[in-house]
Order: structure tokens, then sequence, then C-alpha cells
């Protein structure tokens, strides 16, 4: 194990991620406007549960992708979404009427040695979809408002403004990356999108709850202000969440890359891609999105602004925040008091 990983398990590292908020203001609102480019430019490639279609099934386990196209785009079908199921293929197209599905059934049967009946259709109506969609927005809201009465109750207000903030961050730079990448958005999209809010959101709890222990005894004789506090709780939980994070993402990385190159596994790489992507950002915007917001807000308060003013008349505020960089952060040791333990040493 090398050194900086070494340090990193221990939690020994000292990242100053409130400190270069600045930074990661920056480069979230990039991401954003790269994101936002794109939904506007490219729009969402909505799969044929939300717009409607003609979805053509068949076995054909020898033929490649460019025959299948081929075949439906002979037989006069223009959009063509082809996808491998097991030993077969399914071919969502748009809306045909009832002799033109005849006429591609039969072209499929012929190119590909079938009996017309093997051809399975089904058409799938645009108001379906529409009914999807409004379920998946009203559960986001439904999600949303109790994200923000948990958090309000369970910590504060702000912690619950930080948070709401972080998962509108990931949504759009998720959607983002659908809108650059093509991928086709269905149903299974949509509960990867939620899925992602779960854990982005525990990430967030993880490194608030540590912050409000921390902070929870700041007061007039703390050698520590609110934001150096706020970064060495994140430091402390840094190991924590990268490993949560990465245990989540191996597996879904396996279907993503291995699972549809390899074996086929087309259906899942809609749901695939927006776990990938959500757990990457979700993992960002808890550190350096949530937290240097919340200190933002925080710092604003009277009591940390007279904190801040006291220590950097005494010029003790930097040397204090090096030196708690290397102890483990405890509420006792954010207000400056000796643990039990060390006391009992020195006796």
């Amino acid at each position: 194990m090398s050194g900086i990983a070494r340090r990193l398990y221990r939690g020994e590292v000292n990242v100053d991620f409130v400190g270069r908020k600045k930074l990661w203001y920056g480069l979230s609102a990039v991401l954003l406007l790269i994101s936002i480019a794109g939904l506007v430019v490219n729009g969402l490639n909505l799969g044929v549960e939300f717009k409607g279609g003609s979805v053509f099934s068949f076995k054909a386990p020898a033929a490649d992708i460019q025959e299948v196209r081929t075949t439906f785009n002979d037989a006069g079908v223009h959009q063509v979404i082809a996808q491998t199921t097991n030993n077969g293929w399914r071919v969502t197209t748009e809306s045909l009427p009832e002799e033109e599905v005849t006429t591609v059934q039969k072209a499929v049967a012929k190119e590909f040695g079938l009996q017309q009946n093997q051809v399975n259709l089904q058409v799938i109506g645009a108001s379906w979809g529409g009914q999807v969609a409004d379920k998946a927005i009203i559960g986001l809201i439904v999600f949303m408002l109790a994200i923000i009465l948990y958090l309000t109750l369970a910590f504060e207000w702000k912690m619950a403004l930080a948070a709401v903030v972080a998962l509108l961050h990931d949504l759009v730079i998720t959607a983002g990356v659908y809108a650059w990448s093509g991928f086709e958005v269905t149903p299974a999209t949509l509960l990867g999108f939620l899925t992602i809010l779960g854990y982005s959101l525990y990430d967030a709890v993880v490194v608030f709850d540590m912050i409000k222990e921390v902070t929870a005894k700041l007061g007039t004789t703390s050698k520590m202000t609110y934001t150096q506090a706020a970064n060495n709780a994140l430091n402390h939980t840094l190991i924590r969440s990268l490993n949560t994070t990465l245990v989540a993402i191996l597996p879904v990385a396996a279907i993503l890359f291995i699972g549809t190159t390899l074996f086929g596994a087309g259906t899942l790489k809609d749901l695939s891609l927006a776990l990938f992507v959500g757990m990457i950002v979700g993992t960002y915007s808890s550190l350096c999105v949530a937290t240097p917001l919340l200190v933002t807000l925080k710092e604003r308060e009277s009591r940390y602004q007279a904190i801040a003013r006291r220590l950097a008349a005494h010029g003790g505020a930097a040397g204090t925040a090096a030196k708690s960089a290397r102890q483990p952060v405890t509420a006792g040791a954010a207000n400056g008091s000796v643990p039990d333990a060390e006391k009992r040493k020195k006796k």
C-alpha cells in the first residue's frame, strides 16, 4: 500500500475541501453548464415507453447489429434502435401502420429464416409513457420534500438546503451525460435516477452528522472556527465515503462495461449508466458542494463570526487547524478540551 493510500485509510490526510470552495463551485458550474447545454441542444433520447412506438422481438443469435438495422431499413423503417437479448433481438421503431408492421415481420422472417409468427410485435402508446413520467416527477417531488423534512428535524434547515442543492446538482449532471451520450432513457433509467439520490443523500448525512457532533460545543473559548471544524469532520469521514462508493460502483461498472459488451445485456445499460455516473457525482457533491455550501451558510451566523474574529485577532487559527488535523475529531477536541484518556496519561 502506498504512503498516500495508507494515510488516507488511517484518516491522516487533511484536504482543505472547504478552503477550496471556489474551485469546487467553479468546477460544478462548468459541469452544470455543459449538462444544460446537452439537454438544450440534444435533449434526452426518450425510449419507446415514453414516446410510443413498435417493438419487434425475434431470435437470431447469429445476426449482427448492422445486419438487423439494414433489414429494417430495407423494409422502409427509418428509426431503428436494436438491442441484443438472450440469443435474440429487441428492435424499437417509430409507430407503424398495420400494413407496414406486416411488411416488416415478413422481411425479418425471410432474412433470418423464421416464421412470420416468430417475429413478435408489441405496440406501445405515448400516453402510457406520459403516465410513467408523471409518476416519476411526483415521486421525485415527494422524495425531495421528505428529505427536507427529515434533515430539518434531524439536523437543521441549512443542512437540508445544502443537501437538496447537492441532489439537484447530481440529477442535472447525470441527465447531461445521458443527453451527450445519446443513451436511451427508459423506466429503468428513472429508477437509476431515484437510486443515486439515495446514495448521494447517504454521503451527505454521514458528513453532516460528524459536523454536527464536532461543532456542537464550539463556543467563545474554542480553538477552531466552524470552517476548520467542518473541514476536519469532512476529512475524518472521507475514507468511509470513498469506501462506500468504491464497493457500490464495482458491480455497476461490471454491468456497464463488461456485461453490456460481452453478454449483450443491453436492457441493463440504461440503469447502469445512471448509477455509475450518479454515484461518482454524488460522492463529489457531498464532499465538495454540500459541505462548503453548509459552511458558507453557517459562517454567516454571529456566534461563528465572533469565533473567527477572535482567533484571527490572536493569530492562532492557522496553527490550531494544522494541529487538529493530526488528531481524532471529537466534540471535546473541537472545543479545545483535553480528552479523558490524555488527562489520565499526564497524571
